[in-house]
């Protein structure tokens, strides 16, 4: 029953970035990480920034750093609306360095009119796609 396989999609903003059969999803959802597999319950979920790893039918592991976004599994059928899905390889590591250093001196500046939250965001997302691409 864990083997059977049920079709996936990512979809960013740009381009449909995956479309196959697969036996497995795990997803990094703001309440935590969960899993999916063929006859899941119905459900959408809310993603954060994280790992999105789909195992393919051919045994192939698909692995993804997100920015968030939704995932809905219906009918064997998940989709993920992303807003960004990158595999380690196409990640810039010096950009991510950049950009975290950058959310860290605005989170440490404390200075009126800087974003917090915003900052705070920027972080998250800049340390996954460093985890994901094996940089941190």
């Amino acid at each position: 029953m864990f083997d059977r396989p049920f079709g996936v999609e990512i979809i960013t903003p740009d381009r449909t970035v995956l479309k196959l059969e697969a036996v497995s999803v795990s997803a990094p959802g703001v309440k935590g990480g969960f899993q999916i597999l063929y006859n899941h319950a119905p459900m959408l979920s809310v993603l954060g920034p994280g790992k999105v790893k789909v195992m393919g039918t051919d045994g192939k592991e698909h692995i993804y750093a997100t920015g968030g976004g939704f995932l809905e599994m219906r009918d064997n059928h998940t989709v993920m609306l992303l807003d960004s899905a990158e595999i380690p390889e196409d990640i810039d590591v010096a950009r991510a360095r950049a950009a975290k250093e950058r959310a860290e001196n605005r989170i440490k500046s404390r200075q009126a009119g800087i974003d917090t939250a915003r900052a705070e965001a920027a972080l998250r997302r800049a340390l996954n796609r460093l985890r994901i691409a094996g940089a941190s």
